[in-house]
């Protein structure tokens, strides 16, 4: 029990803490929650993603390690709310929502931040939590996009809101400079590196916001699908992830690294793609504020089985 409270006290905590303070200075001050997502989507995630990628060091079996482990869990976790969509009888607009809390997770402004915690800042399984944020940011734009529009798919509106991403840009970027070993500019590597040491605190505080703007009720009526969500998502997700990384034989660092990476709540592009296309925003926002309270026991349960040592 005193592992499971330090893990809760020291990993966990911190993080709950700036998420408080966004929701405090959001119950202050009403924030503008469309210009702090902005600053996170297109300048502090662009900019430690490139960062990471240009400056860690991932084996290419190691980063393919990972991609393959990550389709194979998505298809998983896709496969299991696909039957439990269906044995509820949802309609369309409830099923792409209910698909969506479950496989979008907050890889970025819970993600990071719980890996540099749990693994004391270790390189190797940042650079690890970094892959799967950079699908888990294309998968909402993409397949996400889709979803919530598959009555009324629109490819061309599709296809604009991929291009319209800075990381598919950054990514290939910061491989190529990598790969051909060219240096960054001091003038430049200075800003890029006081964005990226922002990104933790940014990201928590956008997070805070985010929470403090939405309903702190369940709706009775949504109850159950809110719990299913959460079930699906904090318990389910760790679960096929331990199931995949034990088929794959992977070493203990990287299999702790993505269970740790799965086992966070659902993502607030969720609810941006529900308020977006008007599609279950009551239920969206209520999976990820649920989500992301009963976290806080479920991830430092998972960080305290998993034994963690770097």
């Amino acid at each position: 029990m005193s592992i499971f409270l330090h893990i809760l006290l020291n990993n966990v905590m911190p993080m709950m803490i700036m998420v408080v303070i966004g929701i405090t200075l959001e119950k202050i001050f009403h924030l503008d929650i469309k210009t702090l997502s902005k600053l996170n989507f297109y300048l502090f995630s662009p900019a430690i993603i490139f960062s990471l990628i240009y400056e860690t060091s991932i084996s290419a079996s190691v980063m393919g390690n990972v991609l393959l482990f990550f389709v194979i869990f998505m298809v998983l976790q896709f496969i299991v709310v696909e039957i439990v969509v269906r044995l509820r009888g949802y309609s369309p607009t409830m099923k792409s929502a209910m698909k969506n809390s479950v496989l979008f997770y907050n890889s970025a402004n819970y993600g990071v931040p719980l890996n540099q915690l749990a693994f004391a800042g270790n390189k190797e399984t940042l650079g690890i939590q970094v892959i799967i944020m950079m699908m888990q940011s294309l998968i909402p734009n993409t397949y996400g996009v889709y979803s919530v529009n598959s009555h009324k798919a629109n490819m061309k509106e599709i296809w604009k809101t991929i291009f319209s991403m800075p990381v598919i840009y950054v990514i290939p970027l910061a491989f190529l400079m990598r790969g051909l070993a060219i240096p960054i500019p001091t003038p430049i590597q200075t800003p890029i590196d006081y964005i990226t040491d922002a990104f933790i605190g940014m990201a928590l505080l956008t997070l805070g916001v985010q929470l403090g703007q939405m309903k702190w009720k369940i709706s009775k009526s949504l109850a159950i699908d809110v719990s299913i969500a959460g079930v699906l998502r904090l318990i389910g997700g760790p679960v096929l992830a331990w199931l995949v990384v034990t088929v794959m034989n992977l070493d203990p660092l990287t299999s702790a690294a993505l269970i740790v990476s799965s086992a966070v709540p659902t993502s607030l592009s969720s609810v941006l793609l529900a308020v977006e296309f008007d599609n279950e925003k009551e239920f969206a926002s209520q999976a990820v504020f649920i989500s992301t309270l009963i976290s806080i026991l479920t991830v430092t349960a998972v960080i305290f089985m998993l034994n963690i040592t770097v």
